[in-house]
């Protein structure tokens, strides 16, 4: 469902009135779409270090190259995030409005069900993904700024397991839980990893 039309998109919205806003005494947005904001300033994070990653010396050793791809998909991962903050709100006002409707069949409840437990399970996935591209490619990162790619790995591995809290208040299966709690493990070693690291 659409979000409610006095509610502005996250992406449109000040930094300072969004974090207002989900400190505010209201259901959203709540901590689903504040995983999904950790996570889109994540990959920014990244982004920037891997687009500082195309000196000289970088375009001559071959690293620009997939500097710059890993950049635009850092980039396209931060606004995918953004739009997951809104499908979160979106998603949990469905929910409520399921609770009180007393005329929606078990069907459609159940698509509404579906829909929220699909929004975290997605957030949990791509910070997995892009977090693991960030740990590869850290070797390869310009030494000035490796610290940015360092916060872009600890950014989206709390994105991800505050993601995963989502995820466990909408019932998912067991096996659901087994999958993504092996990412979740994955997470705490890309965080070891980095924790002392010079480079």
């Amino acid at each position: 469902q659409p979000n409610p039309p006095t509610m502005a998109k996250t992406g449109e919205q000040q930094i300072g009135a969004w974090v207002t806003a989900l400190g505010a005494k209201k259901p959203t947005p709540g901590g689903g779409a504040a995983a999904a904001l950790c996570a889109a300033i994540g990959a920014a994070s990244g982004a920037m270090a891997s687009i500082y990653t195309t000196r000289k010396k970088d375009e001559e050793s071959g690293v620009a190259a997939g500097a710059r791809e890993l950049a635009a998909s850092l980039d396209a991962a931060a606004a995918k995030c953004i739009v997951i903050a809104d499908e979160d709100e979106a998603a949990y006002a469905a929910l409520q409005a399921s609770w009180k409707d007393t005329s929606m069949s078990e069907e459609d409840k159940k698509k509404v069900n579906a829909t929220a437990l699909d929004v975290p399970v997605r957030l949990v996935k791509l910070c997995h993904e892009q977090c693991k591209a960030v740990v590869d490619f850290l070797p390869k990162c310009n030494p000035n700024i490796t610290s940015d790619a360092k916060v872009a790995i600890h950014l989206l591995s709390g994105a991800g397991r505050a993601a995963y809290q989502t995820v466990l208040v909408n019932s998912p299966p067991d096996d659901l839980k087994d999958e993504l709690k092996k990412l979740l493990a994955d997470f705490v070693e890309f965080e070891i990893k980095v924790y002392d690291q010079s480079v």
